[in-house]
């Protein structure tokens, strides 16, 4: 995990309509939830887009972006929108190299561990969490990103 503090790196990668999309462009709109995660349909992670899904207008109402990054295409992220309604943008880092500059490469550089960084307009990590099956966890670290981005960010 990147520390608290420490300054996001800048990418770019392709979206799920594979339009190549920066950390800086996500910026332009506001302080950014980035997320990163395993696969597109499987439980778990169905679960945790599902449940930024839900918090997505209060997410807006405070000022903030969301992103999500895995190794999936952006077909899968195509179908994976759509067929969970999904508002927001979804990057396809087939190679891992975001996921590697992001430190979460699962272990044995296998899979992806899912994380969750609060990054501002400066490109600074001002929060971060690491939870790989406790999703509840995100939604308590996006909650706190809310009330963090009313107050100062």
């Amino acid at each position: 995990m990147l520390a608290v503090g420490s300054r996001a790196p800048e990418f770019t990668l392709p979206d799920h309509n594979e339009r190549d999309t920066s950390l800086t462009s996500l910026l332009n709109k506001g302080p950014l939830v980035l997320f990163f995660y395993p696969a597109d349909f499987t439980p778990g992670c169905t679960r945790e887009v599902c449940m930024y899904r839900d918090l997505f207008t209060d997410l807006v109402r405070s000022g903030l972006n969301i992103a999500g990054v895995s190794p999936q295409g952006p077909e899968s992220h195509r179908a994976f929108r759509e067929k969970h309604s999904l508002p927001f943008t979804l990057l396809s880092d087939a190679g891992k190299s975001v996921i590697g500059m992001y430190d979460v490469n699962g272990p044995f550089g296998i899979g992806v561990r899912r994380a969750t960084y609060l990054v501002d307009q400066s490109r600074h990590v001002q929060d971060a969490v690491l939870a790989d099956f406790r999703i509840e966890r995100h939604e308590d670290f996006v909650r706190r990103s809310m009330a963090l981005s009313r107050g100062r960010l």
